[in-house]
């Protein structure tokens, strides 16, 4: 548009309106305190109508950015390591891995799939495809396991507030009663995040409640070691997508990679 055009246009909308829009001064023209309230009106409206945008170029198949939300231990200590091998057979997709945990809104938060364990509800137009059992028990070094006899019950247990139950939950599974105070009596450790418990267990300063598949690469490489075994919690590692008409075919990729692991697996353990 010519400068013509838009003095002729805010003049049109000025007359509409009944009041003036800018202060005009010599050569500069000030937004009066109506034309402010009508900038920042236009401004968020702007700005709303770039998010949809945003939002429906990265939900769509044609996107170059496929973006994955992952909870952070599942993603540090198991997706990311293994992420080499999802590239060889998919070199065409472009992963973007973003690092967050519990319940999402993929659209408002401009993501394709989240990959999360099954502890909270979903969304009724969300795609579920639950792709391995989450088995839980305590972890820690072999040294350690030796220092305590193997006596689970003598060692220093690490507790998360993210899982703050983890310990009671697998202490109740062994048939045992978890008197209310027992936490308290113990000389325990605490820490903010899951994965800090794993990386303490890890240097061997006492025992954490280890999650498979998390624990998977630290069981193979002999870092921790799970002395009592692990065992099903009822709750599984899944993946969630919009419950789309045609599905995003790098969703089906996806989805039938993190499968394929774990047939592969459990076909490899029964042979």
């Amino acid at each position: 548009m010519t400068h013509g055009a838009v003095s002729r246009a805010v003049a049109g909308l000025e007359e509409r309106l009944g009041t003036p829009l800018f202060y005009r001064r010599n050569r500069r023209v000030v937004l009066t305190h109506a034309g402010e309230l009508l900038f920042k009106a236009t401004q968020k409206s702007l700005d709303t109508l770039d998010d949809a945008v945003e939002k429906i170029h990265r939900q769509s198949t044609t996107s170059p950015i496929f973006v994955v939300s992952c909870e952070p231990t599942l993603a540090m200590r198991w997706l990311l390591p293994k992420l080499g091998a999802f590239y060889r057979l998919h070199p065409e997709i472009s992963m973007d891995v973003r690092m967050a945990g519990g319940p999402i809104d993929l659209l408002a938060e401009g993501c394709d799939v989240a990959i999360r364990r099954s502890d909270f509800g979903v969304p009724d137009d969300y795609r579920i495809t639950p792709f391995v059992e989450e088995l839980a028990g305590p972890v820690c070094t072999e040294a350690y396991a030796q220092s305590i006899a193997q006596d689970w019950n003598k060692g220093v247990r690490f507790h998360s507030r993210t899982r703050p139950a983890a310990w009671r939950d697998w202490i109740a599974r062994q048939g045992r009663e978890v008197p209310e105070e027992h936490d308290a009596v113990r000389d325990d450790r605490y820490f903010d995040h899951f994965f800090y418990t794993l990386q303490a267990a890890q240097s061997g300063l006492g025992m954490a409640i280890g999650s498979y598949p998390v624990i998977e690469t630290d069981l193979e490489q002999g870092l921790l070691v799970a002395p009592w075994g692990v065992e099903p919690t009822c709750y599984c590692y899944q993946v969630l997508s919009l419950d789309k008409p045609t599905p995003d075919s790098r969703v089906i990729q996806l989805e039938n990679w993190l499968l394929s692991l774990f047939k592969a697996k459990k076909d490899a353990s029964t042979n």
